[in-house]
């Protein structure tokens, strides 16, 4: 038996040197560069997700220590991954690599509330804000601190370790209806927000509007992922956790302190690795509706539990890190809070009841059940099924509990239609969809209760109407 396990030993090590005799050196090189790649697409999408956005910020004029907001609800010109058409957003992106830099979050009131969290730019969460957060709903003044310090915080603040010097803060300023009233009125309330250097004058906040204008944050799955890949890498340092990538963006030509200068036969390697990237990370989010949040539906949070997890805890499990989870969620989505379910929770379908993909010219029916399990309000997205932002050229992206209009059933129901025209007497409860596009629907629940998690609520499957 010794025998015949040395022989086959022997047998299978010369076939391997066979094999790699046979592939030259620029063979071997190239297939280790693509290999890199497509691992690179997945350990940094969240880096470059982060990018992406800043791009967009600066685009429109907006620096790093100030506030990027929409003063009207969001339409289909925010290109961001899933972004909420149903709300105020206020996105101050940080930098403390000069210094902590202070945000203060107002109070909530009886017609007012702010929610959301802090992220660093691996979007790992610091902390929630609002009622479910830190400061409990009641405002505070919150610290973010460097990579790295050593000083000792001022009192008076809620004290945010950093572990990367940029980041930023997705805020919410929820409406009561979408009246013009109400809408300003939330503007107004998420312009009390303030941000600067600790110590600067908080008056000194700078506010940049870019409602209605291009601001494109889709994920490029070509050869400028990698570029954007090794701005991400030159600013922030290396985590413990990640510096198994170090060797392996060198092998890409991605070095902190490097020049990045890959040539015409490289980044065409990286076009290739990006794409092969796209289609494994696509496979992993179909895969990640099974099983689905209730029983016998398609609805599903298509991101796994130790990927959810870790992006609230800094990935604490010894054993566990989600990296391919982490891929998934970034590729279609911006942001991880503290804790999922606490100010907000979301639910996922890309296919109707019968389980075939939801189409943009056809027309489906979703059944809400009275009595949603929230504090504040629901609503319904449509998302393109193949970039996951707003359907370009689309007037309304989506319905929700709060728009005066929407018609409701006499059990207190509420159908929502997609498709690419109203049916006959429901336009007010019709988002219109792309009749040459697939489509994705994104449900959430904002101040979910007991409930929702106690399943003693359930939201029924979509159906096509015939």
């Amino acid at each position: 038996m010794k025998k015949i396990l040395t022989l086959g030993l022997v047998l299978g090590a010369a076939a391997m040197t066979a094999h790699a005799q046979t592939l030259s050196a620029d063979a071997l090189r190239r297939r280790t560069v693509e290999r890199r790649a497509v691992e690179a697409v997945i350990w940094g999408m969240p880096a470059v997700n982060y990018e992406r956005m800043l791009d967009a910020a600066s685009a429109n004029g907006a620096k790093l220590n100030q506030v990027v907001y929409w003063s009207h609800p969001v339409n289909w010109k925010n290109q961001t991954l899933t972004p909420n058409p149903d709300t105020i957003y206020l996105n101050p992106f940080y930098d403390t690599s000069k210094g902590p830099v202070v945000v203060e979050i107002p109070p909530a009131d009886e017609d007012h509330v702010i929610v959301g969290s802090f992220d660093v730019s691996w979007q790992n969460a610091l902390a929630d804000v609002g009622p479910a957060g830190e400061d409990k709903g009641k405002g505070a003044k919150y610290l973010i601190l460097p990579p790295g310090y050593t000083e000792k915080a001022p009192d008076g603040y809620i004290v945010l370790q950093s572990e990367t010097y940029r980041g930023f803060v997705i805020l919410r300023s929820n409406f009561k209806s979408r009246s013009d009233a109400d809408i300003q009125s939330a503007v107004d309330h998420g312009k009390r927000v303030k941000v600067y250097p600790l110590g600067a004058n908080p008056d000194s906040t700078v506010f940049v509007d870019v409602y209605d204008k291009p601001f494109d944050a889709t994920i490029p799955y070509d050869a400028t992922f990698f570029e954007l890949l090794n701005r991400f890498v030159q600013a922030e340092p290396w985590l413990t956790r990640d510096k198994v990538m170090i060797d392996s963006l060198k092998t890409l030509g991605i070095e902190k302190g490097k020049p990045y200068n890959p040539d015409a036969k490289t980044k065409a390697l990286f076009g290739k690795a990006a794409r092969e990237a796209r289609q494994v990370i696509g496979l992993k989010y179909e895969n990640g509706f099974v099983p689905p949040f209730y029983d016998g539906t398609r609805w599903s949070v298509p991101v796994p539990p130790e990927t959810r997890d870790g992006l609230g805890n800094k990935f604490a499990e010894p054993n566990e890190y989600g990296l391919d989870g982490r891929a998934v969620m970034y590729h279609m989505a911006y942001f991880s809070p503290k804790v999922l379910g606490g100010a907000q929770f979301y639910l996922m379908n890309t296919s109707d009841s019968a389980g075939k993909p939801l189409e943009g010219g056809k027309t489906y029916r979703l059944k809400v059940p009275a009595n949603a399990p929230i504090e504040q309000y629901w609503s319904v997205t449509a998302y393109d099924r193949e970039t996951h932002a707003l359907i370009v050229g689309m007037s309304r992206p989506s319905l929700a509990s709060n728009a005066t209009a929407v018609q409701k059933n006499a059990d207190g129901s509420t159908d929502v239609y997609f498709g690419p025209k109203a049916p006959v007497g429901k336009t007010s409860n019709w988002v219109p969809t792309d009749s040459k596009r697939r489509f994705e629907l994104l449900f959430r629940l904002y101040g979910p209760k007991k409930e929702l998690f106690d399943k003693t609520w359930t939201l029924t499957d979509v159906e096509a109407v015939k």
